[in-house]
């Protein structure tokens, strides 16, 4: 029998044959490349654990994790060069007229598009790698900054190893120009997008490696409040401005848009006096917020009278600024309201501040030892901070006098607490050693003379 006889469909023997055995040869390669690759990656990992610490071997320390990421792309890679070379041998001499041609320009593009997916997957596989090592590495140190750049470096890897290789690879693909282009575009907005995330998660590194070494819970805190309410507020900025470029450059990756925009420069002037007009309040807005960060009438974690209530700044917008109150309560305020509107800040330079206590007292009170007593409570209480303390005669009425007790505290929250306690001790103090001193009503009580008829007056109490 001749080999080159037709079989089947004008298909020759040995072409059959061919593809049958390479089939066969699929098959068998496909579980001796897995084999080998475990057994390589086996290796690679006994040696590393034997390895001391200094040593320098044969292998990397991950080599045994990039041979195991590796076998499936290596896998799909052989399947679709095995696959082709069986489906294009006998194909060209198949009886099929213009038809097998289309089919034999399909079969190579599959190939093409089954070889790029390969190359994708097995550099993505080489990024993941990547990125577990340098996280592990970040795990090791003892330094603050490599816990987040290593690790964002490493994301960056593993994003743009694959989008890059696609990108360079999509011109060689057997497509037409139409569709080629159209792939290039797609992966040129996933990458502007991929980019865009990265430098986004480089902002929030950058932000927490800055803020983790300003600490706002502890007693002088003033500097660390200031740079969180600025490094908040540029964060905003900066992830505003990096999301409007981003978008702005996805569309530019289409010429349509680009036409448009060409279009539409001429009345750009126009549009943008007119955006201005219907925008004031908001640019205001914008603008009052940067006043904020740069100014800093107000910082996170300051304490503030606004609209009658007592509360902290809790957080701090583009447009507006959260107050917490101190029942929990938030009140939300328009961010020009701290431009545009008087507030008490209790904290703008110090923490640090005077509680009053006010006693309306009999003229018969002891003030030495009201004051001496005074005294007493005050240094021991655990809230005072050791600045000021006294007693002031700050009125004299029809029948009390006003005391104002003075102490310091080292925030408005210790000072609420001071003032409630001094309040409470010095009244039972004084009601139970001086209670004739408490605030009592005089009156005149008249009695008549029974010898004369002349009355005299007593005063009674």
């Amino acid at each position: 029998m001749n080999p080159n006889q037709p079989v089947f469909a004008g298909i020759s023997a040995a072409s059959l044959i061919a593809s049958a055995a390479t089939l066969l040869l699929l098959v068998v390669g496909d579980q001796l490349l897995r084999r080998w690759l475990r057994r390589r990656a086996i290796a690679a990992e006994g040696h590393a654990a034997d390895a001391s610490p200094g040593s320098r071997g044969g292998f990397v320390p991950w080599a045994g994790e990039l041979l195991r990421s590796l076998i499936g792309p290596s896998a799909l890679l052989l399947w679709t060069y095995g696959l082709h070379f069986a489906i294009a041998t006998p194909l060209p001499e198949a009886d099929l007229g213009g038809i097998g041609v289309k089919l034999l320009a399909t079969v190579d593009w599959l190939r093409g598009m089954l070889t790029l997916v390969a190359l994708a997957w097995a550099l993505a596989r080489l990024g993941r790698v990547i990125e577990n090592r340098l996280a592990a590495v970040a795990r090791r140190t003892a330094a603050d900054w490599d816990d987040l750049l290593l690790p964002l470096l490493g994301s960056a890897v593993r994003l743009m190893l694959p989008l890059l290789a696609v990108l360079l690879a999509a011109p060689t693909l057997g497509i037409s120009p139409g569709l080629r282009s159209l792939l290039q575009n797609l992966l040129s907005v996933v990458l502007i997008g991929c980019f865009a995330f990265l430098l986004m998660k480089a902002v929030d590194a950058g932000t927490e490696l800055l803020l983790s070494r300003y600490r706002i819970d502890v007693p002088d805190n003033l500097e660390a409040r200031a740079v969180h309410t600025q490094v908040t507020v540029l964060r905003k900025v900066a992830m505003v401005a990096i999301g409007l470029f981003a978008v702005a450059s996805m569309l530019m990756v289409f010429e349509p848009v680009r036409r448009l925009g060409a279009t539409l420069l001429a009345s750009a002037g126009v549009a943008g006096i007119m955006l201005g007009f219907a925008a004031q309040r908001s640019i205001a807005t914008l603008l009052a917020g940067f006043q904020i960060a740069m100014t800093q009438p107000i910082r996170v974690n300051d304490v503030v009278i606004v609209e009658g209530e007592w509360g902290r700044i809790e957080e701090i917008t583009l447009t507006y600024v959260v107050v917490a109150i101190w029942d929990q309560r938030r009140l939300v305020l328009p961010i020009s309201y701290f431009i545009e509107q008087p507030f008490q800040n209790w904290t703008r330079s110090s923490a640090e501040i005077l509680g009053t206590v006010f006693l309306h007292v009999d003229y018969t009170v002891p003030l030495a030892e009201l004051r001496s007593e005074f005294e007493r409570l005050v240094r021991a209480s655990p809230l005072w901070d050791g600045r000021v303390q006294g007693v002031q005669v700050t009125d004299a009425k029809e029948s009390t006098l006003e005391l104002r007790c003075l102490a310091s505290a080292a925030d408005a929250s210790k000072a609420w607490g001071l003032r409630c306690e001094l309040r409470e001790k010095l009244v039972d103090w004084m009601q139970r050693n001086h209670p004739e001193s408490l605030p009592r009503a005089r009156a005149m009580v008249s009695t008549m003379g029974s010898a004369r008829g002349s009355g005299v007056l007593q005063p009674a109490t």
